[in-house]
């Protein structure tokens, strides 16, 4: 199974990215989809998530700037990002999920700085 995230980079505060998560090797509409993100020095937290049936899930922290969608036809799940803020700074990882089973990411870095 590979998750191959992309889209990080950096971007002034108020900005937006979309992160794109590519999924192979899993039969992709089976999985439960998430993006989790590790800032410096604290512990990886979730972002948002989106269930087989496209139920989505997304933390208070970004709630109202944070979307998460997914292609089941494309086997990728994306993260709209806007209104940057510099706490959102960190690692961002791709995640799939469905019952004991439990993939990641390689991650890729979003910076939010002027």
């Amino acid at each position: 199974v590979q998750l191959q995230a992309s889209g990080g980079g950096l971007v002034q505060p108020g900005g937006s990215l979309e992160l794109s998560c590519a999924a192979s090797g899993l039969v992709f509409s089976y999985y439960d989809m998430g993006w989790y993100r590790q800032a410096p020095g604290k512990q990886r937290e979730l972002v948002a998530t989106i269930t087989r049936g496209g139920r989505t899930n997304i933390a208070d922290s970004v709630k109202g700037r944070f979307s998460i969608s997914r292609d089941n036809a494309k086997n990728t799940v994306s993260l709209q990002m806007n209104s940057l803020k510099a706490e959102d700074t960190g690692v961002y990882y791709c995640n799939a999920k469905r019952g004991g089973w439990d993939y990641w990411g390689q991650g890729t870095l979003v910076t939010v700085s002027s």
